[in-house]
């Protein structure tokens, strides 16, 4: 594995058509809105569930890329496993510093969201906590979306002593369109730190990206409607601490209505441009 040795950041543009990208279990799962603007959310932890779900399915359980964060596996059955893993620990008996630091590494060798992203692993053995080298901002629509509620009815019924009774009545929620933004940051640093660093290499970096291009063509279902990565800026800084704040970077990319469109339903009805040029020292990648 090679370690990465350059800071990034990235601005990553998709779209939603018929679709709830981001349902809000307080609200009735009606799509995440901002009720002060009406703009739409996504949060960080719906995209990176749906990198979590692209690597497994590229990657299965292949050792240094196994999901921490997975349905149906408790997460301190894995602290367990890595107890039981490490010479010198054993599973439910304390361990002293080292000891976690070693349980520490090894998760962040056998999984890749913990050595991506992060992971609070004291609960039950502990396997210390890992700050990681990604971190998402929450996606925000570029305009202000709508809440669609549908109605729908249903031909069938579940039980057999009500086979005789009318259909019954559901609904779902979906925005008609919207086209969201969001920005990430990717630290050298915290990847490579000696003592807190957690080995994400420049081969975990290439997967990530590969995932923001392709992991909504892997998640298609009824409830998320037609969604697509439509553009992905990476900002490549030449040092391992970067060259320029990423508030500048972030705000280089500009996103607007084409002229005449007022309600935009398709990615075309926007105009997508970098203004400016890069600052000395980084490097703009288009890899979509």
């Amino acid at each position: 594995m090679t370690a990465i040795s350059n800071r990034y950041e990235f601005v990553l543009l998709y779209d939603v058509e018929n679709g709830n990208p981001n349902g809000d279990p307080d609200a009735g799962n009606m799509p995440r809105i901002d009720p002060e603007t009406g703009y739409g959310i996504v949060t960080d932890v719906a995209l990176k569930r749906k990198v979590r779900n692209y690597v497994e399915l590229v990657k299965g359980d292949k050792k240094g890329y196994r999901i921490y964060v997975k349905e149906g596996t408790p997460l301190n059955q894995n602290h367990v496993e890595a107890y039981k893993s490490v010479d010198g620990l054993e599973p439910g008996k304390k361990a002293d510093s080292a000891g976690v630091g070693k349980a520490r590494n090894w998760m962040c060798e056998q999984f890749f969201d913990v050595r991506t992203f992060g992971a609070v692993m004291s609960t039950g053995d502990n396997c210390g906590q890992v700050r990681g080298p990604i971190q998402i901002n929450f996606s925000r629509s570029i305009d202000p979306i709508v809440q669609q509620e549908v109605t729908i009815t249903r031909q069938t019924v579940t039980k057999i002593e009500d086979a005789e009774k009318e259909r019954t009545m559901g609904r779902k929620h979906v925005v008609p369109y919207a086209l969201y933004k969001v920005e990430g940051y990717v630290s050298a640093k915290l990847a490579n730190d000696e003592s807190k660093g957690t080995g994400f290499s420049e081969e975990d970096l290439e997967l990530f990206w590969k995932a923001l291009e392709e992991m909504f063509e892997h998640d298609h279902s009824a409830a998320r409607g037609k969604m697509a990565s439509r553009k992905l800026f990476v900002f490549k800084h030449k040092d391992e601490l970067g060259n320029a704040p990423s508030h500048k970077l972030f705000d280089m990319v500009k996103v607007e209505k084409k002229d005449g469109v007022i309600i935009p339903r398709k990615f075309d009805d926007y105009t997508v441009k970098v203004e400016g040029k890069a600052p000395e020292g980084v490097e703009l990648i288009e890899r979509l």
